[in-house]
């Protein structure tokens, strides 16, 4: 498979030359060795998807002569992982498999039994999240980046489940996730809430469940921070159809 690269705005189409500079072009010719005439892909993570042949290689500039392009809609209804902040970097493993498993948007929640706290550092740890996103994004070739959200309070969750679908990945719930019905039609949101290593505060799960949240579990083991988000994902996708 080619490799992908990404730039920030791309109105090219086919014959024109893009060229990829700063740290995608160092990234190109030092730590992925592209070579003239190699095949790749060229996108700006917001569904522009252009296919094009290595025209030359230095390592502050790497120029590609384009050869096909088309425009991939963003995907619908958009999955959504709420991840409680978690210490170690178990937080951002859950960045990065959502991401490589579909994910549309993530969000940084501030639950009560988080042992990390981002405080004053909240814009340092969302950019940290982004970096993660949009490298994870292009190893798995999407054409759409995954938003990532500012750090939410649970107050902020319980206003998401007035205009979205909510669903709290809670061990302890009656329901499971494959028995949740989902239309593929319906465009509102799925919203997945990940807690941390302690689980959610039971007035958390009082306040998204009075909110109108689902509470379900993922079977009946209870799975890491940082792989809940990541098997939701993919369970969802399959009953969506999208896998």
């Amino acid at each position: 498979m080619p490799l992908h690269f990404l730039v920030d705005d791309v109105a090219a189409g086919r014959g024109d030359a893009v060229t990829l500079t700063g740290a995608e072009a160092k990234h190109a010719a030092v730590v992925r060795r592209v070579r003239p005439g190699e095949e790749v892909t060229v996108g700006d993570g917001r569904g522009v998807w252009l296919t094009g042949e290595v025209e030359s290689v230095q390592p502050v500039e790497v120029v590609v002569r384009i050869v096909g392009r088309r425009d991939v809609p963003p995907p619908t209804p958009r999955l959504v992982l709420v991840q409680a902040l978690a210490k170690g970097d178990r937080d951002e493993l859950a960045v990065q498999a959502a991401t490589e498993l579909g994910v549309d948007e993530i969000v940084p929640w501030q639950s009560a039994r988080s042992v990390s706290r981002w405080d004053a550092k909240a814009e340092k740890g969302r950019a940290r999240w982004a970096t993660i996103a949009r490298e994870a994004a292009k190893q798995a070739h999407r054409a759409w980046l995954p938003e990532v959200g500012l750090l939410a309070s649970t107050k902020e969750l319980e206003r998401r489940a007035a205009a979205s679908r909510v669903v709290v990945l809670e061990p302890t719930a009656d329901a499971r996730l494959t028995g949740l019905a989902l239309d593929p039609a319906d465009t509102s949101d799925i919203v997945l809430v990940v807690g941390p290593e302690g689980g959610f505060a039971g007035e958390e799960l009082d306040a998204l469940e009075a909110a109108g949240a689902t509470l379900v579990r993922l079977g009946d083991t209870v799975l890491r921070t940082s792989t809940a988000g990541p098997a939701a994902i993919a369970v969802v996708s399959g009953i969506l159809g999208r896998w």
